[in-house]
């Protein structure tokens, strides 16, 4: 908010729609709710605050011996128009996503086998590599951790980083994915819907800024009014991308995973 032109009130609400809605807002959603006169002044508002959503000494996830975590790595984008048959502008994007088992006597206990999603972590990587793929794993996951992965060859070597590893052989079946990987699985589905129904497809330069949008909503999901305050608390001590920084692609992203 420093040196800012922009009411108080506007930043306030886009701080409380942006944490405690649900989908989020998109920035043309956000113009034209609160009257604003340029797309570019909602645009970079929202950035500023996504900049908040990644607390700069977060933990990693996992660690406690009754918790698994599911890591997996897919493709974001689709085909591009013009470009040719096949040519696709798409980027990898990796994540892990805790396990928990549902508290004895709950009325969900019985679904997923008394299990849900705990916190998940997203980040860009350039390649399916074990540089990249367990790089991400060592910045994103406690050691110790049980962490369930595919048979990719690039995980092949998280046993020998200090992780409890169990490869399932997939190979696309869609049964053994379901039982195996069915949250990492549950959490690509929602965010590919989120990218695409609320904001329509994101850019690439700008794709881990909305990861974090979406790992810290999904991690505040049973609190979100705690949320808001939340994102408070963290904007004020973090530094924000200026205007020109966005566009020039000068400014880098934090990333949840606390990698690269």
């Amino acid at each position: 908010m420093e040196r800012t032109h922009t009411p108080l009130r506007v930043w306030f609400w886009a701080a409380y729609l942006v944490a405690s809605q649900t989908p989020g807002i998109s920035a043309v959603q956000f113009q034209r709710q609160l009257g604003l006169s340029r797309y570019e002044t909602a645009f970079q508002i929202l950035h500023k605050l996504r900049a908040g959503m990644v607390r700069p000494d977060q933990d990693r996830i996992g660690g406690k011996p009754d918790e698994h975590v599911e890591v997996d790595e897919g493709w974001i984008g689709g085909r591009t128009r013009g470009k040719g048959r096949g040519v696709t502008d798409k980027v990898l994007v990796t994540s892990a996503v805790e396990v928990r088992k549902r508290k004895p006597g709950t009325r969900l206990e019985k679904r997923k086998a008394g299990r849900y999603a705990g916190r998940v972590r997203l980040s860009v990587v350039p390649d399916r590599s074990a540089e990249s793929l367990c790089g991400f794993v060592e910045s994103a996951v406690a050691p110790g951790t049980q962490i369930i992965t595919d048979d990719w060859s690039g995980y092949v070597s998280l046993g020998k980083r200090g992780y409890k590893h169990l490869a399932v052989t997939e190979r696309g079946d869609p049964q053994v994915a379901e039982e195996y990987l069915p949250m990492v699985h549950l959490v690509f589905s929602n965010l590919k819907t989120w990218l695409g129904g609320i904001h329509h497809g994101v850019s690439h330069q700008h794709l881990q800024a909305y990861l974090n949008e979406f790992t810290f909503r999904f991690n505040r999901r049973f609190y979100p009014f705690n949320a808001f305050r939340s994102l408070l608390g963290i904007a004020g001590g973090v530094t924000a991308p200026t205007y020109a920084e966005l566009y020039s692609g000068q400014w880098k992203h934090p990333r949840s995973s606390g990698c690269g």
